[in-house]
């Protein structure tokens, strides 16, 4: 899953972007509004975490913005604990969560785990499909015969993806938009491998290639 970060406090983002990489998202970072602004409209991120005291744009702007053009990221917006009047104004343009500064990365991680999962109408907890279940804390795959398989970074992310988007055709290119970042090295063509080394961890029938469209996570209810 891909976020973006927009925060000005590079001290403080490069705590986040560490602890967010961990928990297997692909983080890209804008420290003012005008660059959140135009990233959130590339419609390749699952969620944003907006400061709402971004120079040149404030949060608040950019966030109606981006609601104003239709744009519906999920978006948790960072406040001043005691700005409540923030928080309102927030909420009034469009903010999905809000998070009072200062906070644990740990309310953070699981505030922006049950805002996606309300995004793709999935229950919270662990994620499941077709028998197979995922624990993304500890970034761990469980199949239906009971084994538990540790999963790498990229294999993570890509069947979070996978799990939140059941049933849906899932093109190469919209599948490397969603795993990486701007920093990472980008080949379509590598999704091929991961999808492979999946399909023998979890089963090769549970991820359907659909030729000339890319792939589809079979969601059997």
């Amino acid at each position: 899953m891909r976020l973006l970060l927009a925060e000005d406090d590079h001290d403080l983002v490069a705590i986040l972007k560490k602890d967010l990489e961990i928990a297997g998202y692909a983080v890209d970072i804008a420290d003012n509004g005008v660059d959140a602004e135009y990233l959130g409209n590339e419609m390749i991120y699952d969620v944003a975490v907006l400061d709402l005291g971004l120079p040149q744009r404030n949060g608040i702007e950019v966030l109606r913005n981006w609601r104003t053009a239709g744009n519906h990221l999920p978006v948790i917006v960072l406040t001043a604990r005691n700005a409540w009047h923030e928080r309102v104004d927030g909420f009034k343009a469009g903010a999905d969560d809000y998070l009072g500064k200062p906070f644990h990365i740990e309310e953070l991680l699981a505030r922006i785990t049950a805002l996606l999962h309300r995004s793709s109408q999935q229950p919270g907890g662990e994620l499941q499909a077709s028998g197979v279940s995922l624990d993304e804390e500890q970034q761990t795959v469980t199949t239906e015969d009971g084994q538990t398989h540790k999963l790498t970074g990229i294999e993570f992310r890509l069947l979070r993806y996978f799990l939140l988007n059941a049933g849906h055709v899932l093109s190469k290119t919209r599948l490397t938009e969603h795993v990486y970042d701007f920093d990472s090295e980008k080949d379509s063509n590598v999704i091929e491998v991961y999808v492979r080394r999946l399909r023998q961890l979890i089963g090769k029938n549970r991820i359907e290639t659909r030729r000339g469209q890319g792939y589809v996570f079979m969601d059997n209810k």
